[in-house]
């Protein structure tokens, strides 16, 4: 098994080393950052079917995925941003966090577009009525409605998922990816057959389940 070097010389402890291995960001990438929500990035947020939340707490981090039809994420206004908590697995560590500790991160995204639109802000989490019921679907709302008020946002660099391919013509989920019914099995000691039964039948109730 290789080993990671721990010495002294390899690590990059503070902003000058960092600062002698990378370039200073040209205007425009700073530039580009607003403390608002411009109209490019409306659109985009519009147009998004899922995103990734990152949040900190006291007992570590935790990036949470939330999706739903585009444009499920609302905006009262260019600073404010209402994200529907849908039913999950109920461990809510990102919820844990906002209450915590509120900045939080968000990167949406678009399939088929390697373009990605990020925001930093502080969150709440509220359950006002008038919140929830702006989010129905198939006649149920949220359990909750994250609020968040947006403290910077500015479209992000393409270059990891031309790198990556993730909307390649080949996204066809790779033979031999370990399933939920997997990750079951290896968590139970089950077996093959175990994680099958166990993919069948999650895969089977998730419709029921999504809202």
């Amino acid at each position: 098994m290789n080993s990671i070097s721990n010495s002294d010389c390899f690590q990059i402890t503070s902003l000058a080393d960092l600062n002698s291995i990378y370039n200073q960001p040209k205007e425009t990438v700073l530039k580009k950052v607003t403390g608002y929500i411009t109209e490019p990035g409306r659109a985009f947020i519009g147009a998004s079917p899922f995103l990734i939340l990152a949040t900190a707490g006291d007992e570590g981090v935790d990036c949470s995925p939330k999706g739903d039809a585009p444009g499920f994420v609302q905006m009262l206004d260019d600073r404010t941003l209402l994200i529907p908590d849908r039913p999950g697995n109920n461990r809510v560590d990102g919820m844990k966090n906002i209450i915590a500790n509120p900045k939080v991160g968000i990167i949406f995204f678009i399939p088929g577009a390697n373009d990605t639109f990020r925001v930093n802000g502080t969150a709440q989490i509220s359950v006002d009525p008038e919140l929830l019921s702006r989010f129905p679907v198939q006649n149920k709302v949220p359990r909750s409605v994250i609020i968040i008020k947006v403290e910077t946002a500015h479209n992000h660099c393409p270059k990891a998922l031309v790198r990556s391919n993730l909307w390649g013509d080949d996204s066809i989920r790779p033979e031999g990816t370990p399933t939920i019914g997997d990750f079951a099995a290896f968590r139970d000691g089950g077996d093959k057959t175990y994680a099958e039964n166990y993919y069948a039948e999650y895969t089977k109730g998730i419709p029921d389940a999504l809202y």
